[in-house]
């Protein structure tokens, strides 16, 4: 893999995609998209006692209690604020809590994927673009914008066609801003810009408010994946 030019700064906020070589389908179907949630969710964390396909192997009693430790010690090499995963690419915003951390969990997550797509495929090689692209958040307001694009980004690509469907999109992060029940993001710093009050329902009218944002490209500029 090519070195980073910029490198990537411990504490500092990113919007990070890559896709598939020659966009080909990376995603194709639900047992790849829960794998690469399975994937994202294990592999924020540091210092896992084993790679994900020995953990998934192990008895759910075990299991659960690796994941337990896990979340207790609160070691994370990320700090995932939203995600999407489409066919042929895919979007994080996060955090990055220790030096190296999102090259780190960017590694394990494609190259654990890769594994699992190629041993099912039956084929070799890699899957994804040598170099993920990272680009730093500057400003709130971009934060913010970042957040919905990436939310927005199954209607404003045509993968799905109403925005009720978009709330039940089940491989991005938008179904945990509606509840309460947090699986893999830290939700309360992007809600907390909304007010104090009927936080979900103000955030799901803020992505609602813009429809076609994906298509606006000049409010996110050089933010955007293309």
């Amino acid at each position: 893999m090519p070195g980073r030019l910029i490198p990537i700064v411990t504490d500092q906020i990113y919007h990070v995609f890559n896709r598939g070589i020659d966009r080909r389908p990376t995603f194709i179907g639900k047992l790849e998209l829960n794998r690469a949630i399975d994937i994202l969710d294990f592999y924020r964390f540091a210092n896992l006692p084993t790679c994900l396909s020995k953990y998934l192997k192990l008895p759910n009693e075990e299991r659960e209690n690796i994941f337990k430790e896990l979340k207790e010690k609160n070691k994370k090499l990320i700090e995932i604020y939203s995600y999407c995963l489409m066919p042929n690419h895919f979007h994080f915003l996060m955090k990055q809590l220790q030096d190296n951390g999102i090259s780190k969990f960017m590694s394990n997550f494609q190259n654990s994927y890769t594994r699992y797509f190629n041993v099912k495929k039956k084929r070799d090689g890699p899957l994804f673009l040598d170099q993920f692209k990272a680009v730093r958040i500057e400003t709130d307001e971009q934060f913010l914008h970042v957040s919905r694009y990436i939310h927005l980004n199954p209607l404003t690509s045509y993968v799905i066609k109403d925005f009720k469907d978009l709330i039940e999109y089940p491989w991005s992060s938008l179904s945990e801003y509606q509840n309460n029940n947090l699986l893999i993001c830290e939700t309360s710093t992007i809600l907390d810009f909304l007010g104090k009050r009927n936080q979900q329902k103000k955030y799901l009218d803020f992505i609602r408010d813009q429809v076609n944002y994906q298509r606006e490209f000049h409010k996110i500029g050089h933010l955007i994946l293309e």
